[in-house]
């Protein structure tokens, strides 16, 4: 059996680092991508096993993302999973929020899982087999406020990953989406937006009982079982499920959660 060609975006540290991690010690190649050439060799040269890569891209841009497109076509001629990891962070309410900092954010956060999907599925679907994962984030499920342009973003690429599994269902390749909640990580390093929502942000990944170990054990543990909705945070699945069965039940526990959060 041929290795897996694994391509992760946002490789460089956090969660895309530990999936990294993980998926070279199944006995996978993976690409690391990532913005920063330092920070993604050093990813690169500390994942386990032989023929692992490390890629610049910018998922912003159409033009990296080609080029990323090319290379990885050159080196590997394609990809088994394609991991489309790579986002940054927002706070901040509806009339805080600029035009500026709406492009941006569905500019990297959703517009470079349309890149991915785009430029990556054909070679899939020409194949018979492959998986794409996307992170979205449980703010993409939760309706909350104080994250407006963040959470739209993620809950489009909950939409996107929804309509790609059908499209794509009885053609041999799977599809999942990683929706976790606060664990701590260097979002909030690149986020944009209000101080009060990135102090909140913070607030909340100090205090959650989730590690970026714990959450890419569960997110590498249910991408190999071929879940779709991977919610590898410790209550995100409850709250989910409460959202979904009794939503006024979760709206208020949602707005007073908040107000614990906000005082």
């Amino acid at each position: 059996m041929s290795q897996r060609r694994v391509l992760i975006t946002g490789a460089g540290s956090g969660l895309g680092l530990a999936l990294a991690l993980r998926y070279a010690r199944s006995g996978a190649r993976v690409a690391c991508v990532d913005l920063i050439a330092d920070r993604v060799e050093a990813a690169r040269a500390s994942l386990p096993g032989q023929g692992h890569i490390a890629l610049l891209a910018d998922v912003g841009s159409d033009e990296s993302m080609q080029a990323l497109f090319d290379q990885v076509q050159k080196e590997w001629g394609g990809v088994d999973v394609l991991i489309n990891n790579a986002g940054i962070a927002s706070g901040g309410p509806m009339i805080e929020t600029t035009m500026e900092e709406w492009r941006k954010l569905l500019e990297v956060d959703l517009l470079s899982v349309v890149r991915g999907c785009r430029l990556f599925l054909p070679g899939m679907l020409a194949a018979g087999k492959g998986q794409i994962l996307s992170t979205a984030s449980f703010a993409g499920l939760a309706s909350a406020p104080g994250i407006m342009t963040y959470g739209v973003a993620k809950a489009a690429v909950v939409a996107l990953s929804e309509q790609l599994r059908a499209e794509v269902f009885d053609k041999g390749i799977l599809v999942g989406v990683i929706c976790p909640s606060f664990f701590k990580t260097n979002l909030i390093d690149t986020a944009v937006g209000s101080d009060k929502a990135r102090k909140m942000a913070l607030r909340l990944m100090d205090t959650s009982p989730d590690t970026v170990d714990s959450v890419a054990d569960n997110v590498f543990a249910s991408a190999e079982r071929g879940q779709f909705m991977i919610l590898p945070t410790k209550h995100e699945p409850m709250r989910w499920r409460m959202k979904r069965w009794f939503p006024n039940m979760y709206f208020r526990m949602l707005t007073k959660l908040v107000k614990q959060h906000t005082k």
